[in-house]
C-alpha cells in the first residue's frame, strides 16, 4: 500500500473515532512519506482523547510532536499552530517555550492577531503586565483586526494590565523570590481551599435581598407600582452584589492565584520554588487538582527533579519584533523574483 492509501484508511477511522486505528494508519503513511503532511495532522488528531476529555503527558506530547511536524511542512496552517499553542501553555504549562512557538507562528502569518492574544494572555499570567500591555499596544499600532469574539478577552487584559500598572512593582508576586510578602500571605490562607464567586454573592446578597422583599410592600404600597419599584429596588441590588462579589472575590483569594502562578512558573521554567508546606497543603492539592492531567504530570516529574533556581532568575522572552525583519526579507526576495522574471521576458 502507498503513503496515500494508508492516509485515506486513517482518515476514515478517525471520522469514525477509532483513534488507535487511525493512529497505526497515520504512523504506516508517515513510515514511507515522512513528509506527509496529512498524515502528521491525522497523528497529531488521534493522539488527543474524544471531546470533553483532557490528553494525558504523553499523548499531550505525541500530539504536539506530530503538529510542530505539521507546521514545519506547511507553516500556514494556522490551525496547528493553535493547536500546539494550546497544548503548550494550557495542557502541558511550558510557557516561555508558547511564547516562542507564537512568535514563530508570526513569522509566517505576521497579519494574524490570535498569536499576540496569546502572548499578552501568558505574559500577564506570569505576572509580566508590562511586556504583557505591550503586546496589546502592538495591536493597535500594527493597526490589526480583532474578531468579534477576541473583543471581550483583550478587553479582559487591557483592565488586568492597567489596574496592575497602578500598583507598586513589588506588589506584583514573583514566585522566584524567596523572601516576597505574597509567600506569607500564601501560608496564611494555605488550610483553606479558594471561596468562589458565587459563594460571596450569596452570602452578601441574600440577606438584603430578603429584608428588601420583606419591607417594600410596607415603603412601597401594594399594586402595579409598588411591584416596579420593588423590582428595580431589587435589580440594583443584586447588579451592585455581583460587582462587590468580584472585587472581593479577587482579594480573598489573591493568595489562590499567587500559588498559581508559583505553580505555572514551576512547569514554565522546571525549577521547584513552592516550599514542602505549602505543596502539602489543602490549597495547593485543591487548585492542583483542577488543572489539566498533563500539567499535572509535569508537576510531578519536576518535583521529583527537586532543581532549584540559581541566582538571580530573569525571564527569557522571545524576540517580538523578529517577524519585522523575516516579513521584508520575504517582501525583497518576492521582488527580486518578480524583477529576474521581468528581465527574462
Amino acid at each position: 500500500m502507498t503513503a496515500e492509501s494508508h492516509y485515506l484508511d486513517a482518515l476514515e477511522a478517525l471520522e469514525a473515532d477509532d483513534r488507535e486505528e487511525a493512529l497505526l494508519h497515520a504512523r504506516k503513511a508517515i513510515k514511507l512519506d515522512s513528509e506527509h503532511a496529512d498524515a502528521w495532522r491525522i497523528i497529531s488528531d488521534a493522539s488527543l482523547p474524544g471531546l470533553r476529555k483532557q490528553p494525558t503527558l504523553k499523548q499531550a506530547a505525541s500530539s504536539l510532536s506530530a503538529a510542530k511536524k505539521v507546521v514545519a511542512l506547511q507553516p500556514d496552517d494556522l490551525a496547528m499552530w493553535v493547536r500546539g499553542g494550546r497544548l503548550l501553555s494550557d495542557e502541558l504549562g511550558l510557557y516561555m517555550d508558547a511564547l516562542q512557538w507564537w512568535q514563530d507562528a508570526r513569522h509566517h502569518a505576521p497579519e494574524e492577531v490570535t498569536p499576540i492574544v496569546e502572548q499578552a494572555a501568558i505574559l500577564a499570567d506570569m505576572g509580566l503586565y508590562g511586556e504583557a500591555s505591550e503586546r496589546l499596544q502592538s495591536i493597535i499600532d500594527e493597526n490589526m483586526d480583532l474578531a468579534t469574539t477576541q473583543y471581550t478577552r483583550v478587553a479582559r487584559l487591557h483592565q488586568m494590565c492597567k489596574l496592575a500598572s497602578e500598583q507598586p512593582s513589588s506588589e506584583h508576586f514573583k514566585p522566584w523570590e524567596r523572601h516576597h510578602n505574597g509567600w506569607e500571605a500564601i501560608k496564611m490562607r494555605m488550610t483553606k481551599p479558594p471561596i468562589s464567586e458565587s459563594k460571596i454573592f450569596l452570602l452578601l446578597t441574600t440577606p438584603i435581598l430578603m429584608l428588601e422583599v420583606i419591607l417594600a410592600p410596607q415603603i412601597f404600597g401594594a399594586g402595579f407600582g409598588g411591584f416596579c419599584l420593588t423590582s428595580l429596588v431589587i435589580l440594583t441590588t443584586v447588579i451592585l452584589g455581583m460587582r462587590i462579589s468580584r472585587r472581593w472575590f479577587q482579594r480573598f483569594n489573591r493568595p489562590a492565584f499567587n500559588l498559581l502562578r508559583a505553580m505555572d512558573f514551576e512547569t514554565a521554567t522546571g525549577y521547584v520554588v513552592i516550599p514542602e508546606e505549602i505543596r502539602l497543603s489543602k490549597l495547593f492539592m485543591f487548585i492542583l487538582s483542577r488543572r489539566p492531567p498533563a500539567f499535572q504530570e509535569r508537576m510531578l516529574k519536576i518535583v521529583d527533579a527537586k532543581e532549584t533556581v540559581k541566582g538571580e532568575w530573569k525571564p527569557k522572552l522571545p524576540d517580538f519584533s523578529s517577524h519585522a525583519s523575516s516579513f521584508f526579507d520575504t517582501e525583497e526576495e518576492d521582488e527580486d523574483e518578480e524583477l529576474t522574471s521581468f528581465e527574462e521576458e
